[in-house]
Formats: C-alpha cells, sequence, structure tokens
C-alpha cells in the first residue's frame, strides 16, 4: 500500500484535528440548546440560526442551506411554527412561494443559546496557551472562508460562532 503524500498526510491530520473540534463545539451547542429547555433541538437550532443570519426564505432555499430535503424543512418549520419561532408569509414576488421567517421569540432563542454558547467557547479558550489562541484565529477564520460562512459581528451573521 503506498504511503500518503506529505500534503495528504497534512490534510488527514487536519480532518482529524477538525472532526475532534468539532464534536467539542457540538457538545456546546448542545448543552447550551439544552439550557433554553425542551424547545428546540439541534437541526431546529440551525434552521433558526439561518433565518437569523439570512432573514425570510423560501422552503426550497431554506431546505438547501441546510442540506436537508424539502419534506424534512417543511415538517421542521411546522413545529417551528407551532412553538411560535417562525412564520410563514406569502413571498412579494410570487403568491405561490411561501417565505418562512424568524419571529421576535425565534430571534431572542437565537441570542440567548448563542450568548450561553460564547460564554462557554471562551472558557474554553481561555485555558489555551495565548500563541496557539492567536493562530487559532486566522486558522479558523480561513477555515470559515473556505467553507463559505459569514464571518460573526457582520450582518450577515451566521450566529454559530
Amino acid at each position: 500500500m503506498p504511503r500518503p503524500t506529505t500534503a495528504a498526510a497534512d490534510v488527514d491530520a487536519v480532518t482529524d484535528a477538525v472532526l475532534t473540534a468539532s464534536r467539542l463545539l457540538v457538545a456546546v451547542s448542545a448543552r447550551s440548546i439544552a439550557a433554553a429547555g425542551d424547545l428546540i433541538t439541534l437541526p431546529q437550532f440551525r434552521l433558526l440560526v439561518v433565518l437569523h443570519s439570512r432573514g425570510p426564505l423560501k422552503h426550497a432555499a431554506l431546505a438547501e442551506l441546510l442540506g436537508v430535503n424539502p419534506s424534512t424543512a417543511s415538517r421542521m418549520v411546522d413545529r417551528l411554527v407551532t412553538a411560535g419561532l417562525v412564520t410563514r408569509q406569502d413571498s412579494p414576488s410570487s403568491r405561490r412561494e411561501i417565505a418562512v421567517e424568524l419571529t421576535g421569540e425565534g430571534a431572542r432563542v437565537v441570542r440567548l443559546v448563542t450568548q450561553r454558547r460564547r460564554r462557554e467557547i471562551a472558557k474554553i479558550v481561555a485555558k489555551m496557551p495565548e500563541p496557539a489562541r492567536h493562530g487559532l484565529i486566522d486558522v479558523l477564520t480561513a477555515f470559515a472562508e473556505a467553507g463559505g460562512e459569514p464571518p460573526a459581528g457582520t450582518g450577515a451573521e451566521a450566529i454559530w460562532a
């Protein structure tokens, strides 16, 4: 069996490190959502975040951004409408299309969960050696850009940060 090239081994090592960090971040997210009560699931929170960061969306666009099929997105929206976190509105561009929009309560939940996540992540980051923290900024920024995620703190903020 041929040995992986240095570049391939580097990609594998980075991928392993990102997967490990991802497990930690998902755990932080799950704990932050659980602290808000049994109101929503992690996938439902992601839907709220997408609407918070991008504004009202058609069902098909929402499903595509979430990486789910339209029927799955529709069921998620149904549950969030029932919970009062999103609404369905007639699209201004076409009467046949429905836009999904975040309610004030949905935005409040996103802010609350995000604040909890931010505090927990800040505690973890504070435990890191200072040089590693500085290097992490550039690395995670490049990673987010490569994945097409808007930076935190901008008008297009993806609240996952």
